[in-house]
């Protein structure tokens, strides 16, 4: 969790000596931002790892900029065109839909630094559905290793999934909660379609505070 979080704050330190910060990286060259389009156009895809992920933005959502939606997808499932190697992305085909699961959003301020993660309903991203417990257990694939978009955005997301882990593993099976409670509540309606329920549970992250608490708790052994 330290090095992960030192990770996390060495890939802004680099982004911000050039003027820049993980959003505005993301965001750079495509164009003018537009409500719900992917950034990057394409989505982001390591077919080694089948990590996906993109950034968007569709209302406000405590202050928020956008956020990241990332994903895992199924094996032997074709993704999109952006990897590790041009071989590999002239053999792939736009990416199936249906073949990805979604783990979590990471909501980014206006600043382009992380400021909660939360959950989603079915809907919201669509995909493969999973279980709480089957999600939590392909977390630790999620890693982008290649420089499209960004070597120190695609590092950064890694390390937020092992800095926070204890957090997602936590926003999924209160999600799974959530989604049970709604189900009996509402017999009537397919819970996993229903337009109104879209964020399951959101908490508040702070990158700086995280790595200072894992230090404290270190020296505490030392």
């Amino acid at each position: 969790m330290l090095m992960a979080g030192v990770e996390a704050l060495e890939c802004r330190r680099v982004l911000e000596r050039g003027g820049i910060n993980l959003v505005s990286e993301v965001l750079r060259g495509q164009g003018e931002f537009v409500e719900y389009e992917h950034y990057p156009k394409d989505d982001v895809y390591d077919p080694d790892s089948r990590a996906q992920y993109y950034y968007h933005a569709h209302r406000g959502i405590r202050g928020e900029h956008g956020h990241f939606h990332t994903f895992n997808r199924e094996p032997g499932r074709q993704g999109q065109r952006h990897s590790s190697s041009d071989e590999a992305a002239e053999a792939e085909s736009p990416a199936d839909g249906s073949a990805v699961t979604h783990l979590i959003a990471i909501s980014m301020d206006a600043y382009g630094w992380p400021t909660g993660l939360f959950a989603t309903n079915h809907w919201v991203t669509g995909g493969k559905w999973r279980s709480a417990d089957d999600t939590i257990g392909i977390l630790p694939q999620f890693r982008v290793d290649h420089a499209y978009p960004s070597w120190p955005v695609n590092r950064w997301l890694g390390a937020v999934f092992i800095l926070f882990r204890a957090h997602v593993e936590a926003l999924l099976r209160h999600r799974d909660q959530v989604i049970a409670a709604w189900a009996a509540a509402h017999p009537e309606r397919d819970v996993l379609e229903d337009r109104s329920l879209d964020i399951t549970g959101f908490v508040s992250i702070d990158v700086e505070r995280s790595v200072q608490t894992v230090r404290e708790c270190l020296n505490m052994f030392d």
